[in-house]
């Protein structure tokens, strides 16, 4: 049974902040922590996406692995190859489930700002789909 969730990317500053405030959303009974493998400037067009459907990730502040206070997590998923390598390189002594959940980085898309919001978007509406499918599914099972 998962009960801590670590959930990596890069940079902590789109994919994982944008991942961890819908878990939270939809699974409220889950500790849940975002970190990236370097920390970045947390980006405007992710929290806009995130205020679109009602969630909060303005305050968020990115930070890394190192920056964890705990360390124990039941399930880490990781969002891009480099938050999978150094997870996989910290949790090779732990008996800690990790996942690779490739996404887009939308900060790579060009274009307008609409086409660049739309990127963030998609990314937003995958990973929701994704952790719905990961977490409600699961604990509809368990019941």
């Amino acid at each position: 049974m998962v009960q801590a969730v670590l959930i990596a990317c890069t940079m902590n500053a789109v994919r994982s902040p944008m991942a961890a405030a819908m878990l939270r959303h939809l699974a409220r009974d889950l500790y849940i922590e975002s970190a990236g493998v370097r920390a970045g400037d947390l980006d405007p067009l992710a929290v806009e996406a995130m205020d679109e459907i009602g969630l909060a990730i303005g305050k968020h502040k990115p930070r890394c692995f190192e920056d964890l206070e705990d360390g124990s997590f039941d399930l880490v998923i990781t969002l891009s190859p480099e938050a999978q390598h150094k997870a996989m390189e910290l949790t090779r002594t732990a008996a800690t489930v990790v996942e690779y959940w490739p996404t887009m980085d939308p900060t790579a898309v060009e274009g307008s700002r609409e086409q660049r919001l739309l990127a963030y978007r998609a990314v937003r509406d995958g990973l929701m789909e994704r952790l719905k499918q990961r977490f409600l599914a699961s604990a509809a099972s368990d019941t």
